[in-house]
């Protein structure tokens, strides 16, 4: 049986990651401009620098989370460098 709450924060957290990416590629200044984007990319900060995201990884690693849920936060190097990307831009 899947873990609602790992599965819910993954869903959360790929919205996140795909709407700062998005930002990021097609307006820049959203970054720096947009609350909610601000809020979202801090969010994602808080996520990998808590080890939730470590968690979240292994788990998927492990099988635990069902092949179709969209997971590119959870690539090895996505959020780094995303969020690596938005200081440079700073």
């Amino acid at each position: 049986m899947e873990n609602i709450a790992l599965v819910n924060r993954v869903k959360r957290m790929e919205i996140y990651f795909d709407a700062v990416l998005s930002a990021l590629t097609n307006a820049p200044e959203l970054i720096s401009e947009d609350s909610c984007i601000k809020d979202m990319t801090q969010i994602l900060s808080e996520y990998m620098d808590s080890g939730q995201w470590l968690c979240d990884y292994t788990a998927d690693e492990q099988g635990l989370i069902p092949q179709d849920v969209k997971r590119g936060v959870l690539s090895q190097d996505g959020l780094y460098d995303l969020l690596y990307m938005i200081r440079e831009e700073r």
